[in-house]
């Protein structure tokens, strides 16, 4: 299985499932520039959505202050009884890469530094970061942290670390590389695995410290991306070649027939999980190598995500559930067609995206919201809500500003 699905990069609560998906109730070895194609996007929802992120990120502090941002905003997650303020790593990885994409260096610095803080005061302190932090654990500095979800995933260490190394590339301030090969040597000290064909990276660690044994497209994907940074920041092969070993899995996980990515394999290492059939990959294998052959996958998103509703026309989450619009999926096609320079096919997307924003029944006109109406199934056993999302959030502007993040 995918490690956010079921248990992920983002996966939240207590359980540590992850921070893009709810329970109910409760990323080819080659650097290119992270630019892609030009669209014409209207300034002002990109305007109202920095203006989001900034404001999530000023709720728990301002100025210099370590600080990170909550994940959701309203709706499901601020409730008379409950107001949940988590700030999953994920997302927090995405707004420093939107605020670098945007040329917001300072806000993106003063958040890569909180990461790294956390990194550095991990109460096992191996180079891990973990799936979610509550924002108050920042607030004190004196060494200890409020973690939210105690879950270690692989794609969640590659996130952040790519982050990490955008932030080294932009500033060329030592401490973001540091902390990008201590992502990556956690990554390849526990979840190398070339003893379980297809061979790849494993899905890291759960809430209780145990490992995951199952190997994640998603992650692979993101390992692939992240060590092939590593790469030519570094000027070490070693990167590249494990990076190659990461991408082989992805290969691996290529249906023939129509060129869609499965999810990943079983537990065992070996058995392919053929259901449901995220977006997600489908998407990022291409954003990732810019590899024709995931053109492939791309389109067959387009083909079998479709979704409408409340007026919003966009991608699902997987094939599991197509009735919802998942505005963060959205956004990653949308982007995935500019990398391949379709321009004009993102565009309607785009202002799907911004319909949402404007539209959506708990927004403010500025946040993305995470679904286009509450209850949207991944098909993994969790939900998305219409709550706002730094994650989508962050998603539209990269695509509106064609940033690939997978690119240094």
């Amino acid at each position: 299985m995918d490690g956010k699905h079921g248990a992920s990069r983002r996966q939240m609560l207590l359980g540590g499932l992850g921070g893009a998906a709810v329970v109910a109730g409760l990323a080819r070895p080659s650097i290119a520039s992270a630019a892609v194609t030009p669209a014409a996007v209207s300034p002002d929802p990109v305007r109202r959505a920095y203006a989001f992120l900034s404001a999530k990120f000023d709720e728990f502090g301002s100025g210099s202050d370590l600080r990170v941002p909550r994940s959701y905003t309203g709706g499901f997650f601020q409730t008379p009884t409950w107001d949940f303020v988590s700030s999953f790593a994920y997302d927090d990885a995405l707004v420093i890469m939107a605020w670098l994409a945007g040329g917001d260096v300072r806000r993106a610095t003063i958040l890569g530094d909180t990461l790294l803080y956390a990194q550095e005061h991990d109460p096992i302190g191996d180079g891990r970061t973990r799936a979610s932090y509550q924002p108050d654990s920042f607030t004190t500095l004196n060494g200890s942290l409020d973690i939210g979800s105690p879950a270690a995933f692989t794609g969640n260490q590659a996130w952040v670390g790519m982050a990490f190394a955008h932030l080294y590339a932009r500033t060329r301030q030592k401490r973001f590389l540091e902390g990008a090969l201590a992502e990556a040597e956690w990554i390849q000290d526990r979840t190398y695995d070339v003893v379980r064909a297809p061979y790849g990276y494993t899905g890291g660690r759960n809430a209780a410290d145990e490992p995951n044994t199952f190997k994640a497209t998603e992650h692979n994907i993101d390992v692939g991306a992240f060590f092939t940074m590593l790469a030519s920041l570094t000027g070490r092969p070693v990167w590249r070649q494990r990076a190659r070993v990461a991408f082989g899995f992805v290969e691996a996980m290529q249906d023939a027939s129509d060129g869609h990515l499965w999810t990943g394999t079983d537990p065992d290492g070996v058995t392919t999980n053929t259901r449901p059939i995220p977006e997600d990959v489908q998407t990022w294998a291409y954003l990732a190598t810019l590899d024709r052959r995931y053109s492939r996958s791309v389109d067959w998103t387009l083909a079998n995500l479709a979704a409408t509703d409340a007026g919003i026309t966009g991608v699902s989450y997987s094939d599991a559930d197509v009735s919802k619009v998942w505005l963060e999926g959205t956004a990653q096609t949308a982007l995935a067609l500019r990398a391949r320079g379709s321009a004009k096919a993102a565009r309607p997307l785009l202002a799907a995206i911004e319909k949402a924003q404007a539209t959506t029944e708990h927004g403010d006109g500025r946040g993305i919201p995470a679904a286009s109406s509450d209850g949207l199934d991944t098909g993994f056993g969790d939900l998305y809500h219409a709550s706002l999302h730094t994650g989508a959030t962050a998603w539209y502007l990269l695509a509106a500003k064609g940033w690939n993040p997978f690119r240094l």
